[in-house]
């Protein structure tokens, strides 16, 4: 078929699907979208789209891709998004899609096994000899949440925690639910036939398409393809974050936290006080040696003082697991806690032996905080496991409002294998305007403080409130909050008053109102209309200089590194903040940067040119005019 022919047929599918939405729009984007993906298929050729907001991206690539009659996986970066397929875009395209191609569609989401609820903990927890033992040190909030969580298990159909309408503690939600790291395997579990979890993965089995989050596609690549069905397609959604959660999810991690959960695995079965205290003490002494070096890389063999802690440890429940596997109970509760703890201590021993070894191409670090500090060992390059797992296997579609530049070196793909296209934004940019604060003093100066400060009074005074202000760090965060506070008469929200959905909502109810957050706020903030008028960010997010896997992969890349690591982050990063401020055709408003060397830097082009294509100043007396417009 040709490819004109490919574009006609796709174009109709898509424009079947868009009339059957309450507000129907053309949109050229999603059009270009649609039809580039449909030919990248038919050619399998991988493809990266660079969709701006408003392009309409999830049912540019579902509508070609279920078209095209081949299985699908849609790897998304967050569960909000996994939700959002589920409950809109998957449901409208099986009804219309399925009618215009004549034949059955079906999807599935798949989501970690901690999200969903555990029947064999809710056996247990339900047993009252055990529920007693489970719940006599907790307090009477979690005992409740706990019985809403039993009571909801025997309705649900699907167990997601997704699903609930109201929000459990983590600690009630731990109590009725299991990780990988320990749950032994339906085909070991008396309620293996009635989990949740397998259920959601035979339902995946034989899906044409199937929602995961990309955490759970980098377990799939870590365990050589083991985890999800076989699938000749894979997008990644929101792809910018790929590197990134790809080398977390294959990276091992070991913290005293960890080795505390394997003590209390264990103590729920052996009541060996001994064992139990020799496992807390390793823990402490694990902190102890780790704290230290938290944010900072370490070599490779491990210090020798690590290194002995681990094989101490490792030696402590290979012990505990000789006594484990002698446990002999009719009791099946306890044959699924001794199940649980070994597996759970059998992952332990997998991470120590990884830990120990100096393994080409690797990076040892500490990650966490002073409090709890993780030994992580993460890849230097995750472009190996991705051509093996992946591009050499499967089509694979990228996309994202905002594409790094270095992208797809980044992640090991070929130029020669890949094509590249920005379909744009139907968003009209030129009714808003961008300002940087050239005048500004440079962040390390002395100055900069006093003069940030009265930068966004000016500006928020002449918004009329209406700001979201995003910060690079908690501390330039909370003296700026602090000073506006005292100096404006509008409501300041700070990023930690409330969760995030609940903090967003607040913000969208009370038009005047200020929003104060960090770098967790640059995306997933969706706030149209006149509550948003002007996106305030006060300085360039370049990446930390002394962010351990980042100084390594400098160290590889050499002094070159500035230019193909620092800005590509720092260009995504503020095209990301920046694209919070125009959600609608109707939206206008500022985007101000305070950060001089946007304006003063050479690099200061490069990064201009990735974010959204406004109007320009340098002058604060038009950004003031033009907010002042609004109001």
């Amino acid at each position: 078929m040709s490819d004109k022919q490919i574009q006609r047929d796709t174009l109709a599918l898509l424009h079947q699907v868009t009339s059957a939405l309450p507000q129907v729009e053309e949109r050229q984007g999603q059009n270009e979208m649609a039809a580039a993906i449909a030919i990248a298929v038919e050619k399998n050729r991988h493809l990266i789209v660079q969709a701006g907001t408003g392009t309409g991206k999830t049912l540019g690539y579902l509508v070609p891709l279920i078209a095209s009659g081949k299985r699908i996986v849609v790897s998304t970066y967050t569960k909000a998004l996994q939700d959002q397929l589920a409950a809109n875009d998957l449901p409208l395209l099986t009804e219309v899609l399925g009618k215009a191609l004549n034949r059955h569609i079906s999807w599935a989401v798949l989501k970690g096994r901690s999200n969903y609820i555990c029947a064999q903990r809710v056996d247990e927890v339900c047993a009252p000899k055990q529920a007693k033992l489970d719940l006599e040190s907790v307090p009477v909030k979690i005992t409740k949440e706990v019985q809403r969580l039993t009571d909801w298990a025997s309705e649900t159909d699907t167990g997601d925690q997704g699903d609930l309408t109201w929000s459990p503690s983590d600690q009630a939600w731990r109590m009725v639910s299991v990780g990988s790291d320990e749950c032994p395997g339906a085909t070991r579990c008396p309620a293996g036939s009635r989990c949740f979890t397998e259920r959601a993965r035979d339902k995946a089995a034989v899906a044409d398409v199937i929602v995961v989050n990309t955490h759970i596609y980098g377990l799939h690549i870590a365990t050589g393809g083991a985890l999800l069905p076989e699938h000749e397609v894979v997008v990644f959604d929101e792809a910018h974050q790929l590197e990134d959660v790809i080398s977390a999810s294959v990276s091992t991690e070991i913290g005293p936290g960890r080795v505390n959960a394997v003590a209390s695995s264990m103590r729920s079965i052996i009541r060996d006080d001994a064992m139990s205290g020799s496992l807390n003490q390793i823990a402490n002494d694990l902190h102890a040696l780790l704290s230290p070096h938290v944010d900072k890389r370490l070599p490779t063999p491990l210090p020798d003082d690590i290194q002995n802690e681990l094989i101490k440890l490792r030696l402590k429940v290979d012990s505990a697991l000789e006594t484990l596997r002698t446990i002999s109970s009719k009791d099946e509760s306890v044959k699924q806690r001794a199940l649980r703890a070994q597996t759970l201590s059998t992952r332990l021993i997998e991470s120590i032996d990884i830990c120990l070894m100096a393994l080409n191409g690797r990076v040892a670090f500490v990650s966490g905080s002073r409090d709890r500090p993780v030994l992580e060992i993460a890849p230097l390059d995750v472009g190996p496991s991705l051509i093996e797992n992946v591009w050499n296997q499967r089509t694979a579609i990228l996309t994202s409002a905002t594409i790094p530049l270095s992208l797809p070196n980044r992640i090991g793909l070929e130029e020669s294998s890949v094509d590249v296209i920005d379909v744009g934004s139907p968003f009209d940019y030129e009714q808003s305007l961008l300002y940087c604060a050239k005048h500004l003093p440079e962040p390390n100066s002395p100055l900069r403080d006093n003069a940030l400060h009265d930068e966004i009074e000016r500006l928020i005074s002449a918004a009329g409130g209406r700001t979201l202000a995003l910060f690079t760090t908690y501390r330039a965060l909370n003296l700026a909050a602090d000073e506006m506070s005292q100096r404006l008469p509008f409501t300041i929200l700070r990023q930690d008053d409330l969760p995030k959905m609940a903090l967003i909502n607040a913000f969208s109810q009370e038009e005047s109102s200020c929003l104060f957050a960090t770098a967790g706020f640059f995306q997933g903030v969706d706030v149209p209309g006149r509550t948003l008028s002007l996106v305030i960010i006060d300085k360039i997010p370049f990446p930390r200089p002394d962010d351990p896997l980042l100084s390594a992969r400098r160290d590889v890349i050499g002094r070159h590194f500035f230019s193909e690591i620092d800005i590509p982050i720092a260009a995504t990063q503020l095209s990301q903040a920046s694209g919070r401020l125009i959600r609608t055709q109707t939206d206008r408003g500022v985007v101000a940067i305070l950060d001089p060397r946007l304006a003063t830097k050479g690099y200061g082009k490069t990064i201009v040119a990735t974010l959204p294509p406004m109007p320009r100043t340098v002058d604060r007396e038009e950004a003031e005019s033009f907010l002042r417009s609004l109001t």
